[in-house]
Formats: structure tokens, C-alpha cells, sequence
């Protein structure tokens, strides 16, 4: 189910990240991991943010900001169930997602951002904390 996430659910959030981010993002430097782990609660009042919800727990959630897809995480344990393209289908269908940003290193973002049909619009060197780890704009 996939529901609207409030302030007391964000304590909830962070597992998550750190589980999908882990197990996907194996070019992270352990200090740039631990940098956006204190970063990321940051952002979650920036942006509509919408989980899904399975046996009453949270395995996943997205963040929107206008009509860019700002993260979305899936806990490891839940991958390749198709939780990330509801959520996606829902952010586009309710949201007007049209962007995303994705890590270029990020293979299995990227292969998985194209199959949901967006494209490449340009690249930056740098992400937005301004390490170097390249960004791919992306759009439908």
C-alpha cells in the first residue's frame, strides 16, 4: 500500500536508505555514505514523501519536489518485487514526476530509470553536494 509519510514516520526512513543505499551504491566511499546519512533526514521536509507499506511496515518510500523525483529507496530485503516501479507509476500518475537524478555509477538505477522510460538529458560531473560522483539528468 502505498500511503503519505509523516514526520513520525521518518525514524523509520533511515533503515531503509541505509539498506538500499548499501547494496546499491558500492562505489560510496565509507565516509561519503556516513556524510549522506546525516544529510538525508535533511531533505525530508523538502519534499512530499510517500512509502509503501506492507504488513504494516514501511519497505520503501519516495521524496517529490515539484516535478522531480528527488530519491527512492527500497529496503534490500523487498528489491526486485516491483515496490520501486509502483511507487514510480504513482509518482508520475498523482505527482507529475517527469525527472530524476541518478547516480552514473548507479548501473542498476539507471537500466531500471530507462525501462520506466526516461532518458538521459545531460550529465554533471558532480553531484549536488559537489563530490565526484557524477549525475545523470534524466527526464520522460
Amino acid at each position: 500500500m502505498i500511503r503519505k509519510i509523516e514526520a513520525k514516520d521518518y525514524q523509520d526512513l533511515i533503515p531503509i536508505w541505509e539498506s538500499a543505499v548499501r547494496n546499491t551504491h558500492d562505489f560510496l566511499k565509507e565516509e561519503d555514505f556516513n556524510f549522506y546519512k546525516e544529510q538525508i533526514p535533511m531533505y525530508f521536509d523538502h519534499v512530499n514523501l510517500f512509502g509503501f507499506e506492507e504488513n504494516g511496515k514501511l519497505i520503501g518510500f519516495m521524496g517529490i519536489a515539484e516535478d522531480n523525483l528527488e530519491m527512492l529507496f527500497i529496503h534490500n530485503d523487498a528489491r526486485g518485487k516491483g515496490i520501486g516501479k509502483q511507487l514510480l507509476n504513482y509518482g508520475i500518475a498523482n505527482c507529475d514526476v517527469k525527472k530524476v537524478d541518478v547516480n552514473e555509477q548507479n548501473a542498476q538505477a539507471v537500466g531500471f530509470y530507462e525501462y520506466m522510460g526516461f532518458q538521459v538529458l545531460n550529465r554533471s560531473e558532480l553531484d549536488g553536494q559537489g563530490k565526484a560522483y557524477p549525475i545523470l539528468h534524466m527526464g520522460l
